[in-house]
């Protein structure tokens, strides 16, 4: 999988990152805690269909994110997925072709997005039970995992729009069912925390 940076990626950063800031203004918190280089995976709660947004603007990295392979199948929005190096998902069932898309990006030292709850969250909890997506390819590349939390409203000039990014860890010796477990009450945490302030 090339880790090269696709150009459409990069001019949707750079003009679109532009609009997105000066119409949502954003608060990024924890920036530092993403690696500048190596294998990482950016994992946190699924709240709005612009979240990977937030995330692409924290970090210099190329982040390819995996979505949903209905994306893909629409005409009028495939080419913008396809355009931004996205690894499209079948959530129907366990997708092997994108996981060793996923994992040769790793393996390659590349930066991938992934939202553990598989779907936004249209419900009233604050996070939905973690699939073990992430938690696995960290498993098999050795990739770090960075944790983030996204808190607060999308709208015009929002006052309480956040993002931030924990502590960095890595699988190592845990189960897949501890690392998972770990992951989720860190984000979880981040949620509740800013919920209070």
């Amino acid at each position: 999988m090339n880790n090269k940076t696709p150009l459409l990626y990069r001019i949707c950063k750079v003009v679109l990152g532009f609009i997105f800031k000066l119409y949502y203004n954003p608060k990024i918190v924890g920036k530092e805690n993403i690696p500048k280089e190596g294998p990482i995976i950016v994992a946190g709660n699924h709240v709005h269909l612009f979240d990977q947004c937030l995330t692409i603007l924290s970090t210099k990295r190329y982040l390819c994110y995996m979505a949903k392979k209905e994306y893909f199948d629409n005409k009028k929005v495939a080419w913008f997925f396809k355009g931004n190096g996205c690894i499209p998902v079948d959530r129907s069932k366990k997708d092997p072709i994108a996981k060793e898309k996923a994992l040769a990006m790793l393996k390659n030292n590349g930066a991938i997005g992934i939202f553990p709850e598989g779907t936004r969250n249209r419900t009233q909890e604050l996070l939905q039970p973690f699939k073990f997506g992430a938690v696995s390819l960290a498993g098999k590349s050795n990739a770090t995992i960075v944790p983030f939390a996204i808190t607060g409203e999308y709208k015009f000039r929002s006052k309480d729009l956040k993002i931030t990014f924990a502590k960095p860890f890595k699988v190592g010796n845990m189960t897949l069912e501890a690392a998972n477990e770990k992951l989720y009450k860190q984000i979880l945490k981040i949620i509740k925390k800013n919920k209070i302030l």
